[in-house]
């Protein structure tokens, strides 16, 4: 039996003070209360678990869609998992369909070979709107053909989330989609709010990247904002980089959707991990300034933030608690993936991806399935 003791942990009940994980085979069994001998070598700070990010374009000076192979998957967990991401979804920006299918088979050697950290795989695209393409390449964005759906739904390539537009799919796309197991999400869409609802009430259950490449909210015209807002049910990936989103309307996406519907994500890009700069991508590259990626034009590419450099931004700048921000970061989306019985918290049945954060929220130590990294 392996354990692990800490001043605090924070667990559903909320942070207990002086507690021991007892691990077996990657998995916690229990949490007890320390012994004398344990309070001894206890860790100082606090026990949260470990990050799930739903959206990986890259990592490690990595791109998957330049590089769709196992060993680039590998490479990019590693570069991810240093700030504590425990579990990722790799993500295939909107490409061609042999891309997506090489994807397709990196992420299934992945989960054959029972990569740790390696869950599944989102889908950002190709079925989105040219008029909030963002810089995802044009040619590319169509509708749905056969062969990729064929893809989308197979079984050996563990949790599948698919980001679409609502007018570049039909609600029957949705549905059978959702009747496969994949986890539908809208993002890259200019619809209006009548749209986007409908989507939402045919199974479509996320917005990715919420504010960023949506129809906005107005005053008459609520678009996909609105909808996101508004509807309960409705999950919201936040890129958290202050670049993406402004501090107020973040704060604003998180006392409207709170810690149960509102996730961070990073749409982190090959340089988180890297000392890259500079990266091609298709007709045009990534500059990377300070923390900021974008094309020569001005326009966002992704980000260069990590999931803890979120969580961190998320507490400091929008006074957020760090158990708030923390659900954020790990609870909700595996409940959004439908993940929740063995990830996103530290319980009896969870693995052991666990995370040590100091008083100042720094990061000291991460275990993954009970193994300190």
């Amino acid at each position: 039996m392996q354990t692990i003791t800490a001043h605090k942990v924070l667990t559903n009940a909320g942070i207990q003070l002086n507690k021991t994980l007892c691990i077996e085979q990657g998995v916690i069994q229990n949490i007890r209360d320390a012994t004398k001998e344990e309070l001894a070598e206890k860790y100082a700070g606090t026990l949260i678990p470990g990050y799930i990010d739903t959206q990986v374009n890259g990592g490690g000076g990595i791109l998957f869609n330049h590089t769709p192979t196992y060993d680039a998957l590998k490479t990019m967990a590693n570069a991810h998992l240093q700030f504590g991401t425990t579990s990722m979804l790799p993500t295939l920006i909107t490409d061609n369909a042999t891309t997506m299918a090489k994807a397709a088979d990196a992420v299934s050697e992945a989960i054959a070979n029972n990569h740790p950290n390696i869950d599944g795989i989102h889908y950002e695209g190709p079925f989105l709107s040219t008029a909030k393409k963002g810089v995802h390449e044009e040619s590319f964005i169509r509708t749905p053909h056969d062969s990729e759906l064929a893809t989308l739904c197979r079984k050996d390539i563990g949790k599948v989330l698919l980001t679409v537009a609502p007018e570049s799919v039909s609600l029957s796309f949705i549905k059978e989609m959702v009747a496969e197991g994949v986890v539908v999400a809208l993002g890259h869409t200019n619809a209006s709010f009548e749209k986007v609802s409908d989507a939402l009430n045919a199974g479509a259950s996320g917005f990715t990247h919420l504010y960023n490449a949506m129809s906005a909210f107005t005053s008459r015209a609520p678009g996909a904002v609105g909808a996101a807002l508004l509807f309960d049910s409705a999950y919201c990936g936040l890129i958290v980089d202050h670049h993406h989103v402004h501090p107020k309307s973040a704060e604003l996406a998180i006392k409207v959707k709170g810690k149960e519907k509102l996730m961070l994500v990073t749409d982190a890009m090959a340089h988180v991990g890297s000392n890259l700069n500079t990266l091609a991508f298709f007709n045009t590259e990534i500059r990377r300034s300070g923390n900021k990626l974008t094309t020569p034009d001005g326009t966002l590419a992704g980000s260069c933030l990590d999931m803890h450099g979120a969580v961190v931004n998320t507490c400091k700048d929008l006074g957020v608690s760090l158990p708030q921000a923390s659900a954020m970061a790990s609870s909700t989306p595996a409940t959004f993936m439908g993940m929740q019985k063995t990830l996103g918290s530290i319980a009896a049945g969870q693995y052991a991806n666990v995370l040590l954060v100091d008083d100042t929220i720094k990061l000291a130590k991460i275990w993954v399935k009970g193994r300190l990294q």
